[in-house]
């Protein structure tokens, strides 16, 4: 069942808990329903557990998804903006130049964008794909559109990863210390291996839908 609560309802109790690794700033804090309402008015619709063409749970599911992919991708982008300022200004004195023209940090940093620019195409897509539903170009996708979503948003939080990772091996030790812009970023991309979908619920969809169910007997 879906359906809209408002915040300062009575039976609503937000705990102010959140002491996170990452994302300090957003404020996930517990939720607790308790003797909370549901008017019958607010009940956007009812269906049986799982993915459904429902325009409720696609509209909330693959907004999410996508909104998601976007969000870590912002991430990865920031991550390539800032080791290119930083190795840029690094100066190898073994070497008598900056390490942007280091060979093997030139590879890092373009391994980084090679990754980028691959998530960025795929949600760029999926994201026009999405726009399209309604119109006279509407895209079919038809039962596969939920395994888009999820498959985009575990490509982009894992690349994501990989990306930051990169950046802070091309950057040096000093952006492991507490404060640096990359540290922050390194603590916020791993949020992304806990947002729904996970790495594990992804997969089984997809083996799912390849495959079909696991038989029961």
């Amino acid at each position: 069942m879906f359906g809209i609560l408002e915040r300062g309802a009575e039976g609503i109790d937000i705990k102010q808990d959140w002491d996170a690794l990452g994302m300090r700033a957003s404020q996930s804090c517990t939720t607790v329903l308790d003797g909370a309402v549901l008017a019958p008015e607010r009940v956007l619709t009812e269906i049986p557990v799982g993915p459904s063409p429902d325009p409720v749970v696609w509209g909330i599911f693959g907004c999410f998804e996508v909104l998601l992919a976007s969000v870590y991708t912002g991430i990865a982008d920031r991550a390539i903006e800032v080791s290119v300022e930083i190795v840029n200004k690094r100066m190898s004195h073994a070497r008598g130049a900056s390490y942007a023209t280091d060979p093997d940090i030139r590879w890092h940093i373009a391994e980084a964008g090679i990754l980028r620019d691959g998530v960025e195409l795929q949600l760029r897509q999926l994201s026009s794909d999405m726009d399209s539903v309604g119109t006279v170009h509407e895209v079919q996708h038809g039962a596969r559109w939920f395994i888009l979503f999820s498959g985009l948003k575990h490509r982009a939080t894992e690349t994501a990863r990989q990306v930051v990772d990169l950046a802070l091996r091309s950057t040096g030790g000093s952006q492991f210390r507490r404060g640096s812009e990359l540290e922050r970023l390194y603590r916020d991309v791993l949020a992304g291996m806990y947002h729904p979908s996970d790495n594990e619920s992804v997969h089984a969809a997809t083996a799912k839908s390849l495959l079909g169910p696991i038989p029961t007997d």
